[in-house]
Formats: C-alpha cells, structure tokens, sequence
C-alpha cells in the first residue's frame, strides 16, 4: 500500500469507505478488505457503523498499529458540552484507544468554527486522537479552520468523481500542505458505463474502478475511497498501483466533467460550493 504524507501524516492512499453498509454486509466485507490489504477504514459517527468496524479490526488479527481509522464527528455533536463524550463513545465504538484521524464532518454555523477547531485539538491534546482534519469544507472554511487550529490539519474530505471539477477546493487543499481525501469515487455507479472510461480500462486491461481509483491516487497528494460489498472487487481495487494513465488519459477523464456533477449537497449542511 502507497502512503500520502501530509503535514505529519502517513494516510494510505487507498481507504476502505463503510458509508451505507449495513452489519450484516460489515461482517462480511470488512474482515475480506482487511485481508485483503486494505489498511486504511473510513466511518463516522452518523454513519452508525462504528461498533460494527470495531468489532472486525478486534477479530482481524491484524496488529491495531498497522490499520489507519478514520472516523468523523457528527454536527449534532460540535457544543461544548457533546463533542469529547461522542469522542469518548466514537473510542468504545471503535475498540481503540486511538483513532488515527478525526474529522469535522461538515461545516456548522450553529457553532462557532473557532470553537470547533479548538475542540478538535483538544482531542489530539489529550492522545486520544493523532490527526485531524475536516470533511466537506469549501476554500474559504478550510482556509479560516488552517488559521484557527494549532494542530496542523491533515485532509479535506470531499466528493471527487470524473463527473465533477474539483480543481480549485483540491488545488487549494493540497498547496496548504493537506491530502485530498475523495469520496463518492464511483459516482454512485454511473463510471460502470461510461464510454471514455471503458475505452481507457480496455487499453490497460483493467476495470473501470481501477481506472477512476488510479486517476485520482495519480493527482498528487489524493487518498481515494473504495467501497464495494462485493468481496471479489476488494484485492482488484487495490490493485492500482501497478500502471500509470497516459497524461492524454488524464486529461481525457477530466473533460467527463459537468456542470451539475455534484452528488452530495445535502440542504442545511452543505457550504456555499467552490465553483
């Protein structure tokens, strides 16, 4: 497995997403991730999965050292008052005593970000946390949360799929020393039947989420999410780091991209987008 190094931090390059998994698919697909490969587990508190995550690591028998957890904090929980006990709760969940990096989930005016920021590093104050960073955050968030936080933040966690130009919130990510994270790879499914991406993964002999997998890790500083439920797909999409794409390959899946390609932008959560 490849590392992004960012601000401190070594992320695998290829993380294992569990958005949407339900336990009976977590029992199943995770311990095969895990052995697998993958090393890098992406979950978060609303993602009501975490008990199901700490329950596969602890049976793994993979050494807790050699696995990266990433899990976020959910807005409900930012006040004063919740944001250490969902922490306290996010590490029983987990089975750990550590969790490898944090995240602010989505931007939250109902409390005030310098407060977040400072909640946050109170957690990597205390050890209970090694890294954080945030999720969902446009250019200007990120910019007001770098200048706020005595921690160095280590990842902006973002949609990033062929279908959408992420140029500018990544470009600023990555010059102020922090990892793309890139979830929603696959935009929900639709790569599967793209011509151009066919054409690509046929020159290559490989499947199309290789493909998309490669395009991004390809961008320099990008950590990817994979999620699949299908345990034949798991040791395929981490075989990605064996070719390259052609700088006209590149740049032919950047054209995929669309105007209204955005996916996620859930009302009451999401920020004022990068264009």
């Amino acid at each position: 497995m490849h590392n992004v190094v960012a601000n401190g931090a070594k992320i695998p390059a290829i993380g294992f997403g569990t958005y949407g998994t339900a336990r009976e698919e977590m029992l199943r697909t995770l311990p095969a991730a895990l052995k697998a490969g993958f090393r890098h587990i992406d979950t978060a508190q609303i993602y009501h999965n975490e008990i199901d995550v700490g329950e596969c690591v602890a049976s793994s028998g993979v050494p807790r050292s050699e696995i990266f957890l990433t899990t976020k904090v959910w807005v409900a929980n930012y006040p004063e008052g919740r944001f250490a006990s969902s922490v306290d709760q996010s590490l029983r969940n987990l089975r750990t005593d550590y969790i490898d990096l944090l995240l602010l989930h989505w931007p939250h005016e109902g409390v005030p970000l310098a407060d977040q920021i400072g909640l946050l590093n109170e957690t990597v104050k205390s050890g209970k946390v090694r890294h954080i960073g945030v999720s969902n955050f446009n250019r200007r968030l990120l910019d007001q949360a770098i200048g706020l936080s005595a921690a160095p933040l280590v990842t902006n966690q973002f949609e990033y799929h062929p279908y959408l130009n992420q140029s500018l919130i990544a470009g600023a990510t990555r010059h102020a020393g922090l990892a793309v994270t890139a979830y929603c790879a696959m935009a929900v499914g639709r790569v599967l039947g793209d011509p151009t991406l066919a054409e690509i993964a046929a020159t290559h002999g490989r499947s199309i989420p290789q493909v998309v997998l490669r395009w991004l890790i390809q961008q320099d500083g990008v950590v990817a999410l994979s999620r699949t439920t299908n345990p034949n797909r798991l040791a395929e999409n981490l075989t990605v780091f064996d070719f390259e794409l052609g700088d006209d390959e590149m740049a032919a899946i950047q054209t995929l991209a669309e105007p209204n390609g955005r996916i996620v932008s859930p009302p009451g959560l999401a920020p004022a987008w990068d264009p």
